[in-house]
């Protein structure tokens, strides 16, 4: 993403981060798309006006997914808790005064949801939520869309994602070979899934390498 388009988008939160009055930005996108990287850059441009709390925060327990035999499909609709996250959306969605909301977060090296991670206080205008399902319209994932303030699509050519997927899966301990079955029996899967939101959203963000 080049400095004009990122200065474009940047422009476009800020004008969301309303001092007074809480507002929820969705950054959507198939794994690898940049999504957790835009939202870090734009907390950063925004500084004190605007937090992150990721989706990935929701993502079941790897004793739960083993429980379910659902594990080789981590990162599946159906292994998060959606009811939760939508929970906390519409919770923050209503902040209380003098009331910090502690967000879950995921922890990459351990592979497991952390909670308490995210402190949002109240007085923080803008909360970047991002994640594979936003707009994701199935089952318990229908009422999220509807609890974003905007929702952008982040569109990264399918080469470049699966190149960014397999690296990420190696450079946190997976063997290479593990990491290019992984993502392309898994992560591609939901890639599939997660374009069909790509109408829903209010902005398609073409992202280059």
């Amino acid at each position: 993403m080049d400095a004009r388009q990122f200065g474009t988008l940047t422009s476009r939160a800020r004008r969301l981060a309303v001092p007074g009055r809480r507002r929820i930005l969705g950054i959507a996108g198939p794994p690898g798309a940049g999504k957790s990287t835009l939202a870090a850059q734009l907390v950063a441009a925004l500084g004190d006006s605007a937090v992150i709390v990721p989706m990935d925060g929701f993502h079941l327990a790897q004793a739960e997914l083993n429980r379910l035999g659902r594990a080789d499909r981590k990162g599946a609709p159906d292994t998060f808790d959606a009811p939760g996250y939508a929970a906390l959306l519409a919770r923050l969605r209503a902040p209380e005064p003098g009331v910090v909301v502690y967000a879950p977060a995921f922890d990459r090296a351990l592979e497991e949801a952390v909670a308490g991670s995210v402190p949002v206080a109240p007085d923080v205008p803008l909360v970047i939520t991002e994640g594979n399902y936003l707009l994701h319209d199935d089952a318990a994932w229908a009422p999220v869309r509807a609890l974003v303030d905007e929702a952008w699509f982040l569109e990264t050519d399918p080469v470049v994602r699966v190149r960014r997927l397999v690296d990420r899966h190696v450079r946190f301990g997976k063997e290479r070979a593990y990491a290019e079955r992984w993502v392309r029996d898994s992560d591609e899967v939901n890639a599939r899934l997660v374009a069909r939101g790509r109408d829903r959203a209010d902005l398609v963000v073409p992202v280059s390498a």
